[in-house]
């Protein structure tokens, strides 16, 4: 079991930046796939990034690509993501969520691939 939890959220001006962290509980954090989703008013939860277990490997949507970037530190059990150049289109609450351990899943992007999630931290860009 892992639990996860959210922080970091907030408002910020159009072309700034917020840090969200994501501190997991547990002494195995370094088995689990880590993943961003979002989900603005009204519309469904999307993927926005991942870094596996594996090798840290990222991957980013491509709405993110270039102003997004996840990173994670195993000894702390924390995973960040770094968003830069923010756009009122990226108002949501931001999910973070871990895979089952040891997950052989590449690049999950879908939100049934994850097994645990946090309760979501509200980010609002304004115009």
């Amino acid at each position: 079991q892992v639990q996860l939890v959210e922080s970091g959220g907030g408002l910020v001006q159009a072309g700034g930046s917020l840090r969200l962290s994501c501190a997991a509980s547990g002494r195995t954090f370094s088995r689990y796939t880590m993943g961003w989703f979002r989900q603005a008013t009204g519309k469904e939860r999307e993927f926005v990034t991942t870094i596996t277990w594996r090798a840290g490997t990222t991957y980013e949507a491509d709405s993110v690509k270039g102003r997004f970037t996840v990173s994670r530190d195993n000894a702390k059990n924390m995973v960040y993501l770094q968003m830069n150049s923010l756009k009122p289109e990226d108002t949501a609450v931001y999910y973070c969520a871990a895979t089952r351990p040891f997950s052989p899943v590449a690049a999950p992007t879908r939100d049934y691939e994850y097994n645990y999630w946090g309760q979501g931290t509200q980010v609002t860009v304004s115009s």
